[in-house]
């Protein structure tokens, strides 16, 4: 079955004023919509590539043919990583992390606030496009990481539980080269509820 461009859950003014309504509806109905599409177009005729899932197929890549694996590594990670974006955002949210995940937090970092300057310097020092994120990672324990262009967790067997698109194109008609203030104003959209739902999958 072909990727689906996820409906949002909100409507793109609602993410005002931490995320501009221009950018969410350039962001999500063009740049994420192309990285879908062109997802699908490289798949296609590939029965055995059809039949999966995107995340199982990012999770396999050495598996994809290599004629197409970069183009599945790109559009498969476009197309992944932004459904994950828009989920873990939200309006009215943000605040601190609550259940297993709070938990989880303070015990890996110590505290909310030593997590949120460890992840914002992730997003901070991505050099040019990519993402910064938090995963469970293969013993079970939460680990900080940043990705380039595309690239995603699942590809190197970790789960993401959040993550942040730093992209210009996620903030730059808002706050142009100042991501450093994108980063702050992103910790008043986390969806912790989110958050902490896809934590405790990602524990089983």
């Amino acid at each position: 079955m072909a990727y689906q461009l996820p409906e949002l859950k909100y409507a793109y003014d609602a993410l005002e004023p931490f995320i501009d309504t221009k950018t969410l509806e350039i962001h999500h109905g063009k740049h994420h919509k192309t990285y879908v599409d062109r997802f699908n177009a490289t798949i296609a005729g590939k029965a055995d590539l059809e039949k999966m899932s995107a995340e199982a197929i990012l999770a396999n890549l050495d598996k994809v043919p290599e004629d197409i694996r970069l183009l599945v590594r790109n559009h498969g990670g476009g197309a992944v990583n932004h459904s994950l974006y828009w989920s873990v955002i939200a309006p009215k949210a943000g605040g601190e992390p609550k259940g297993l995940v709070a938990d989880a937090i303070k015990s890996a970092y110590g505290s909310f606030a030593e997590f949120k300057a460890k992840f914002s310097d992730a997003a901070t020092t991505q050099f040019g496009s990519g993402w910064a994120w938090l995963v469970v990672n293969q013993d079970k324990k939460l680990e900080i990481l940043k990705t380039p262009n595309q690239d995603t967790p699942l590809s190197a067997g970790k789960k993401p539980v959040l993550v942040i698109d730093v992209w210009e194109h996620a903030y730059y008609l808002k706050y142009q080269n100042r991501r450093v203030e994108y980063i702050e104003a992103f910790y008043n959209i986390i969806n912790w509820e989110k958050v902490n739902e896809l934590y405790t999958l990602a524990k089983q």
